[in-house]
């Protein structure tokens, strides 16, 4: 149980994950003129496979796979597998930096959907934090132009955009359904189930989406999905090794590297309007983060 007092391992964890994360997007993003993005998406589920079987391996955790709750992670992984959709979709047609900037914006539907979901009374702090968050979107969309219609450049912005923040959504319903499922099952359960089935289920599809890589395409594909699993499991270990709203604040990293990764690969500067957005959506989560520990405080004295 210590290791969940340690806050150093799980911020370095964090840091990691955050970074490789970054890297794949990057290495999709390269590839998904060519390569569908359901086929990048069936590499990245089954290519995780060996990495986290490797980790079970090693822990000698061959009951694993075993659940009562089969139906919460096939729910849990159809989420999973529609937030993923979105977020490389959106990596097509969007830069690297505003598509990472609008996937911060899963804390705001985690608190607006805790309402009908989970009963939960949001105060005028989370609801004013959630309201930034928006004029947040907002502010990178008009500085993209997705409001100015016209060419089908600027219609595939607002559909990107639409498309990565509807991520935002499935998402947030993941969050919750891991919530709900982490009271009984491994975070190592959680994982696995979620690439079995992720791979199952890009893999009825991809027969209709095909496309034969080269040798390039089909090293960044293994790539995409080794780089990915080890990402995954850095996050499971970070949450394990800190409370959640510890690490909150390093995983807002990403922006950076992804500001960095978009100049140097495809000499993409982000505007003002994406930077000014970006704050205001990380100010805005961050700030829930923090309304979620005062909550979690006064809970606690109530008792």
């Amino acid at each position: 149980m210590a290791l969940r007092h340690d806050i150093r391992r799980g911020a370095l964890l964090m840091l990691g994950a955050t970074a490789l994360f970054t890297i794949m997007s990057a290495m999709i993003k390269d590839i998904a003129e060519s390569i569908s993005f359901i086929e990048i998406m069936f590499f990245r589920s089954a290519f995780a496979l060996p990495v986290i079987f490797v980790i079970v391996a090693r822990g000698r955790q061959w009951g694993i796979l075993r659940t009562r709750r089969f139906p919460s992670h096939l729910l849990r992984a159809f989420t999973g597998t529609m937030a993923q959709g979105c977020s490389f979709f959106a990596l097509t047609v969007l830069p690297l930096a505003e598509q990472t900037a609008l996937t911060y914006t899963t804390p705001l539907f985690v608190t607006l959907l805790s309402i009908p979901l989970l009963g939960e009374k949001v105060g005028i702090h989370r609801w004013s934090a959630v309201i930034l968050g928006f004029v947040g979107i907002m502010v990178i969309a008009l500085g993209q132009g997705a409001f100015q219609g016209g060419t089908w450049p600027e219609r595939a912005v607002m559909i990107g955009m639409s498309v990565a923040v509807a991520q935002g959504v499935w998402s947030a319903l993941t969050t919750l359904l891991v919530r709900n499922l982490s009271a009984t099952e491994s975070s190592t359960t959680i994982v696995l189930w979620q690439s079995l089935l992720m791979t199952g289920f890009t893999g009825v599809a991809l027969p209709f989406f095909w496309t034969t890589p080269n040798a390039w395409e089909l090293l960044i594909l293994i790539l995409v999905g080794l780089v990915g699993g080890v990402a995954q499991v850095m996050l499971t270990e970070a949450y394990a090794s800190a409370q959640v709203s510890s690490l909150g604040p390093y995983s807002y990293t990403s922006i950076l590297w992804s500001v960095g990764l978009g100049w140097l690969i495809w000499g993409d500067m982000p505007t003002i309007a994406t930077i000014l957005g970006a704050v205001l959506i990380v100010l805005s989560g961050l700030y829930i983060l923090h309304r979620e520990l005062v909550r979690g405080r006064m809970k606690r004295q109530g008792q």
